[in-house]
């Protein structure tokens, strides 16, 4: 007579079935602790949401493709906190819509690049890498200089991110087109290249 085991083995059908269960009771096991932690759903103490400046920036940031070449994720290894500094902890990334952690760097990873470099080197590495990083690859961004920061829409954009639980008032949203008056899309990716991790790295 066949035993259990022999009779699943032979029913691919079953199999599937029962694969699928263990599957999904697998990762709603993993999966739904997680909202029921705080450090996984709560900010970390004194992270406050986009600046108008930064939140157009991380748009650009997004539009210019950066994410596939840049993470923003630092594992917990030794190797890597000390080259990039802190790990990053899920309670940095409660802004962000989408998230930009990534796994591949053709590039360092910029989740603690905010601080260790001047403004102007950032617009200088912006315009041709090479100028200050003579073995970059990286493409240069010389039309950031030259285009306006679109502050048609960045109001709407904080009014969504309000609804998706970003802390910003009114006063906020009505403010918001004249930060980004005079501004460039340079300006813009600097502010957010400036802000990102600094949040862990002050309360270090």
């Amino acid at each position: 007579m066949a035993s259990g085991h022999e009779k699943v083995e032979k029913n691919i059908g079953l199999m599937i079935v029962l694969i699928l269960v263990v599957v999904s009771i697998g990762g709603l096991v993993q999966i739904v602790p997680l909202f029921f932690q705080q450090s996984t759903t709560e900010a970390v103490a004194g992270l406050e949401p986009y600046s108008p400046l930064r939140l157009a920036g991380r748009d650009i940031y997004v539009r210019e493709g950066c994410y596939t070449c840049h993470s923003q994720m630092i594992r917990p290894f030794r190797a890597e906190t000390e080259r990039y500094g802190h790990y990053s902890v899920a309670g940095e990334f409660v802004y962000d819509r989408p998230f930009q952690w990534g796994s591949k760097r053709t590039g360092p990873d910029l989740q603690r690049v905010g601080g260790r470099y001047s403004d102007e080197w950032h617009r200088v590495h912006l315009v041709n890498p090479r100028d200050v990083v003579p073995e970059s690859i990286m493409p240069g961004y010389p039309w950031l200089e030259e285009n306006a920061a679109d502050a048609s829409v960045i109001s709407k954009k904080m009014e969504v991110l309000r609804m998706l639980g970003a802390p910003y008032s009114d006063e906020e949203i009505n403010n918001a087109p004249q930060a980004l008056e005079g501004k460039t899309e340079m300006d813009a990716m600097i502010a957010y290249l400036q802000g990102l991790g600094t949040t862990i790295k002050m309360r270090r």
